[in-house]
């Protein structure tokens, strides 16, 4: 993982913010798309090994309250990878990959302080 990708959808509020930060301060990104490319795997079991499922997975979101109880109450890591590359909506957003590392959500600080 070099360079920065960006995943997430298009017409999500936040990423829509995060992308206009980053075009804003001339960083060069790619745009992974879930709803074109689907969730990639291993971005996404690094972004778990470092953040958490729990964090990971949005359970504020559209995604997480259509989920059956059963599969609410029995997540855990590999579900919850299961469950997200099936789902990828569910994945928090933006997930930021850049220089190595992975990022959750947007806050303008945290992205000063990555790019600076």
């Amino acid at each position: 993982m070099s360079g920065t990708t960006i995943y997430g959808i298009k017409n999500c509020n936040t990423m829509q913010k995060a992308m206009a930060w980053l075009d804003t301060h001339s960083i060069a990104y790619i745009f992974h798309d879930y709803k074109k490319q689907g969730a990639d795997e291993a971005i996404l079991k690094e972004a778990i090994a470092t953040h958490g499922w729990e964090t990971v997975i949005n359970k504020k979101g559209m995604t997480w309250p259509n989920l059956p109880d059963e599969a609410k109450t029995s997540m855990n890591e590999r579900k919850a990878i299961e469950t997200a590359l099936d789902n990828p909506s569910i994945i928090k957003r933006p997930l930021l990959a850049h220089e190595g590392k992975t990022y959750l959500g947007f806050d303008e600080a945290v992205y000063q302080t990555i790019f600076n």
